[in-house]
């Protein structure tokens, strides 16, 4: 299929399972069927409904240890995260050796060019903190850092996540019930907060909001109960704790940064008096950083372009688009020389697309490649040749499912990695003593899944002189973390890009392939390949979805109930995955739910990490928690990460099903989802189906009308303008 990059591709925050109280404005008011941030964007494209308790959880749950050689095996989820807080440190000490502030620009003008001109003054120490009421002296540009510090060993995780002190858990508990919260939140306090929690939240009780499901209501009655008359709406400690808020719940819908005015008036919103303060404070304790991009007009000319806005990001998201911008520099501006052997390939690979991406791995160093599923037997090819000139070549893909599927096409054993087994350190090459991996070809499938801290940490970590191609089908849901990485690398035309031309087969493919460029046209074949079922309400269309799944789609086309796969725009609502999960499994696996709401046998998705999924099955339970098998692997969750981390699985989000594909799929797109219904969603549900597809709507002609007019929300990135962005002296 030839798959042209799609403007604004974007997808919507992994929601993990469970429900942490105390549950979300979203959860418990009115508006489960979009949920909606503060500013009345849609708070989740891939979400009915997008509780901030069914978010991203703070911390991985235990993985049970494997039995024999897997004994000491850590989940890769766990293992990725370990590696995730090696590259912030890296990236931290990078930016402490900085002699200037990230921040760039020069056009700010009245109370923005105050703050950003405080905001470096005390970064560079200038003055302190205290000192907000005065602009200081422009600071130049920012240049181009030198390489960042690397680890002298490879990359080390821990065997297990160890359990928070319990000396600071009934701490934490004894406060949280003198503040009138749930006492079950400490353990999560500890694991955001530390073993000082205790003192933090005595300290500043807004730092509540810190922790996956508490609500700005929450934190303000917490911090009455401790403060008394003290917490008022204007504590500075309230406003910076809200703008770190505001920026997470940002970096959940995939943005990296938000305009400034946009943020102060969203802490208007929530009562913060001086909005500017607020975020002067979340700068001043280094949770926040200001950035404005615009190139100021050379000297002579007139300034007639509109002001440039003046952005604010978290710094761990900052920091790391910095880091991967300078990374992929490096490796784009590497010398291909005597193309390192690759001169025979070249010239062996015939025509096609698969010959045409050979050619450009051969001849540059970075490439981009475009395709839907069919393509990925072109990156295999890419592979297979590089390995005939004897070279160290590797390829990672989003799930081990997708790695399994690479290494049929690629015919050898063990052959594909995912990208959290590679950056784990379970999978795949040895670092070197600089800390990047010993190889000459690196090729990432699913491109689109890269967050931008992971992507950041990819990059570092692929050694000069080496080929990195990032492959991917641009139509699908972006990443589950903040960053648009493969978005942005093609908007910014930063490397030779190759589209391939293989259509996927059959009428699915067919399907696909039309919804991709905004049409919906079902394939007049007169099989049952693909099927739209109207429907009247939601009722109606749980009780058919059961129906195809358990009668008509094994009696028609022999496809088993375990192959197919139920998929749906949120959580919530009245055909959501909860209520579908329920009369799924009531026929395919009924039980008293007696481990927690699981029985085993059940099917069930886990989340140990942000962002992180696999797929699996309940094999039992005992007094240490619920026994799983994902993708293989033997999983022991711990009781009270169960709710938090496992949810029945027999009806996903689309976006929880990114990487994975079923012989038949189901996709139920009830009439209250027309809100956050997009081309990208449905283009990435119907992506999954292999042999067949049902559509099972009541939106009437509002799919169609989606598919043709809404290609996706955009992300707020700082990639494109530092990938565009001059390299100075």
């Amino acid at each position: 299929m030839s798959t042209e990059p799609a403007a604004g591709n974007t997808g919507t925050e992994e929601d993990a399972p469970g429900a942490a109280a105390p549950r979300t404005q979203e959860e418990t008011g009115t508006g489960e069927a979009t949920g909606a941030d503060e500013s009345g964007t849609p708070a989740a494209e891939d979400e009915v409904s997008a509780p901030a308790a069914d978010g991203a959880a703070s911390a991985a749950a235990g993985a049970e240890e494997a039995e024999g050689e897997s004994a000491a095996r850590l989940s890769e989820a766990e293992a990725e995260l370990a590696a995730q807080r090696v590259e912030r440190a890296r990236i931290a000490a990078r930016k402490a050796a900085r002699e200037e502030p990230v921040a760039a620009g020069t056009k700010l003008t009245g109370k923005a060019a105050e703050l950003l001109a405080a905001v470096r003054a005390v970064e560079q120490g200038e003055r302190p903190a205290a000192t907000f009421d005065a602009p200081a002296a422009p600071v130049a540009p920012r240049r181009t850092a030198p390489p960042p510090p690397r680890p002298a060993e490879p990359v080390s995780v821990p065997s297990a996540p160890s359990a928070p002190d319990p000396a600071a858990l009934s701490a934490v508990a004894a406060l949280l019930a003198r503040g009138g919260a749930p006492e079950a939140l400490a353990p999560a306090a500890v694991r955001a907060l530390g073993e000082g929690a205790a003192s933090e939240l005595e300290s500043d009780p807004w730092q509540l909001l810190r922790l996956t499901g508490v609500t700005p209501e929450h934190a303000d009655a917490f911090a009455r109960a401790l403060l008394g008359a003290e917490a008022g709406p204007g504590d500075v400690r309230r406003g910076r704790a809200l703008t770190v808020r505001l920026l997470d719940e940002a970096a959940l819908r995939g943005h990296t940064v938000r305009e400034l005015s946009e943020l102060a008036a969203a802490l208007g919103k929530h009562g913060v008096p001086d909005a500017e303060e607020a975020v002067q404070e979340a700068v001043a304790e280094g949770d926040a950083l200001l950035f404005q991009d615009g190139v100021p007009p050379a000297e002579g000319e007139e300034e007639e372009a509109p002001p440039v806005p003046v952005l604010v990001g978290l710094e761990r998201y900052a920091l790391a688009e910095e880091s991967l911008a300078d990374a992929l520099g490096r490796i784009a501006a590497a010398d291909p020389g005597a193309q390192d052997g690759w001169g025979p390939a070249a010239d062996a690979a015939g025509r096609g697309s698969a010959a045409e991406l050979i050619r450009a791995a051969a001849a540059h160093p970075l490439v981009l490649h475009t395709g839907g599923e069919a393509a990925r037997a072109e990156a295999a090819a890419l592979v297979a040749a590089a390995r005939g000139l004897g070279l160290a070549a590797f390829a990672a893909t989003h799930t081990a499912e997708g790695r399994r599927a690479l290494a049929a096409l690629l015919g050898a054993k063990e052959p594909a990695l995912t990208v959290a087994g590679l950056l784990s350190g379970r999978q795949g090459p040895a670092r070197d003593e600089e800390g990047r991996f010993a190889l000459d070809l690196l090729v990432v499938l699913d491109a689109p899944q890269l967050g931008v801290e992971e992507a950041a940490l990819l990059a570092e970590s692929v050694p000069d002189g080496a080929r990195l191609v990032l492959s991917g089908d641009p139509g699908v849901l972006g990443s589950a973390g903040a960053g648009r990485v493969f978005g942005d690398l093609l908007a910014a035309r930063f490397a030779p890009h190759v589209v391939s031309r293989t259509p996927d087969p059959g009428p699915v493919g067919e399907f696909v392939s039309g919804l991709g460029v905004g049409e919906f046209a079902v394939p007049r074949t007169g099989g049952h390949e693909v099927v739209v079922v109207p429907v009247r309400d939601p009722g109606e269309a749980v009780h058919r979805t059961v129906q195809l799944v358990t009668d008509s789609v094994p009696r028609a086309l022999g496809v088993a109930p375990d192959e197919t796969q139920v998929l749906v725009p949120g959580h919530g609502g009245a055909a959501g995955t909860r209520v579908l999960n329920a009369a799924l499994k009531e026929r395919l696996n009924p039980g008293p739910g007696r481990f927690g709401g699981f029985d085993p046998g059940d099917r069930i998705v886990w989340s140990p990490t942000p962002g992180r999924t696999a797929l699996g099955r309940v094999v039992g339970a005992d007094q240490e928690g619920l026994r799983l098998e994902c993708e293989g692997a033997p999983v022991r969750v711990a009781p009270a990460d169960t709710a938090r981390t496992v949810r029945h699985a027999w009806a996903l989000t689309a976006h929880q099903a990114v990487g994975h594909r079923w012989a038949a799929v189901v996709v139920v797109v009830p009439g209250d989802a027309v809100p956050v219904l997009s081309r990208t969603w449905f283009y990435t549900a119907a992506g999954r189906a292999e042999r067949h597809l049902s559509v099972v709507q009541g939106t009437g002609d509002a799919l169609a009308q989606a598919v043709a007019t809404r290609p996706a929300a955009p992300r707020l990135t700082r990639l494109t303008t530092l990938l565009s962005r001059p390299a100075e002296g």
